[in-house]
């Protein structure tokens, strides 16, 4: 940034400016008044030579021809016939390049004017002296006002230093708000209040963020905090002396499970990590009823006794299929969960690039339908990781379908008629 003020640069630069167009003003001046000074002196150089031609038709002597064609900065040169030269000649003063004329007279002699450098240079010099001192006069009184001017045209500047250093000192929500903003001033006023939305924006976004990552690491510890106690419970039993072969093996099945749970919920804390990091996808070409058919034979080899009916047409889509069996298989291990036993889960491929997975469960309200998708979220509080998990799996399944460029959503279903989750992909 200049060390100089803006005020001190405009006005420098106005001055300049004027300076330059003074300079130009008085050089085109003098050399109008130079030319139009030349021309005067050829037309009385002119005169006086006609004066001279006239004099010889009447019949006047040389001598006198030379002393009458004479004038006020013009001298006379005659040389007659036989050699003889009249007239003072350019004695005085300096000669005039452009100011000598010379013409043979009717009687044969020879005339010559020249203009000498008297009133002519000297007005020249007068005019010169007083565009000077004109200009200077000019400049300064320009630098006046124009200070002055400055001082006001800037003032909104001052105004927007004012209400920066305001918002720093906490007056957060005060604004510009120009009247117009086909200004120079106006526009910056209006881009000015843009920022401040921005940034102001971007602060409280920070802070929603941070506490939502407060609320995150809180509940993942207190979800984590169970399996842990379970396992270090069952540990400490396990290791009970008397112990008789069942029940020791009991014991273990309990602690394989228990850090099944833990391991499973930091599988599922470590994908939302990567996917806030940004996912990385190995893109092919994937056929979602493929896909969808081989999951749900992957389910029912998992879960026997529940039936899984998959619809549709083929859909070819660009994605990672390691990552889309991972959401659907989190759409049908939710849909499981709240379905009935002996219901059937229906999973849709089309139309379009789409995979609707239904369940005949109770539902989602539609005040929640959007609050689900959020990080250790469960509707019934009653529910524990036992049966109802932790609460990540619809969060990483729509964080996966959206690194793709689509989106998974509740659709639109009546209240208490189970729900339909679609997964559209671009």
């Amino acid at each position: 940034m200049s060390r100089f003020s803006l005020r001190a640069r405009v006005t420098a630069l106005s001055l300049l400016v004027l300076a330059a167009v003074l300079i130009v003003v008085g050089a085109l001046t003098d050399v109008v008044f130079a030319a139009q000074s030349r021309a005067d002196l050829r037309d009385q150089l002119t005169v006086r030579a006609s004066l001279a031609g006239e004099l010889v038709a009447r019949g006047v002597g040389t001598e006198e021809i030379a002393r009458q064609v004479e004038a006020p900065g013009i001298r006379a040169v005659v040389v007659s016939r036989d050699g003889e030269v009249y007239g003072d000649g350019p004695r005085r003063g300096r000669l005039r390049d452009e100011g000598v004329l010379r013409q043979a007279l009717a009687d044969g002699s020879q005339l010559t004017l020249v203009a000498i450098d008297d009133g002519v240079t000297a007005a020249q010099q007068r005019l010169r002296r007083t565009l000077l001192l004109l200009s200077a006069g000019a400049l300064a009184v320009a630098g006046v006002v124009t200070l002055l001017t400055t001082r006001v045209a800037l003032a909104p500047l001052d105004g927007m230093t004012a209400l920066a250093r305001s918002i720093t000192r906490g007056d957060r929500g005060r604004r510009h708000a120009p009247a117009r903003t086909d200004t120079e001033l106006g526009r910056t006023a209006a881009a000015f209040d843009d920022m401040l939305d921005e940034l102001e924006g971007a602060e409280r976004q920070a802070r929603e963020s941070e506490a939502r990552t407060r609320r995150f690491v809180a509940d993942a510890a207190h979800e984590l905090r169970t399996p842990l106690a379970g396992v270090q419970a069952v540990a400490e039993a396990a290791v009970e002396p008397g112990l008789d072969a069942g029940e020791r093996d009991r014991l273990h099945l309990l602690l394989l499970r228990e850090s099944h749970r833990a391991g499973r919920l930091v599988d599922d804390l470590l994908a939302l990590a990567r996917i806030d990091a940004g996912i990385e996808l190995r893109r092919e070409p994937v056929e979602l009823l493929g896909l969808a058919e081989a999951e749900a034979d992957r389910v029912r080899l998992r879960m026997p006794g529940r039936a899984i009916e998959v619809s549709g047409k083929p859909v070819t889509v660009d994605g990672d299929p390691g990552r889309l069996t991972q959401v659907l298989a989190n759409l049908i291990d939710n849909a499981h969960r709240h379905s009935p036993a002996g219901d059937t889960i229906t999973v849709r491929v089309g139309p379009g690039r789409e995979i609707h997975v239904i369940d005949t469960g109770p539902g989602v309200p539609p005040a929640d339908r959007e609050r689900i998708f959020d990080r250790l979220v469960r509707l019934d509080e009653a529910r524990t990781a036992h049966d109802g998990g932790a609460g990540l799996g619809l969060a990483i399944a729509r964080g996966i379908v959206r690194a793709h460029g689509g989106d998974l959503r509740h659709a639109d279903t009546p209240p208490g008629e189970g729900a339909t989750f679609t997964l559209a992909l671009p």
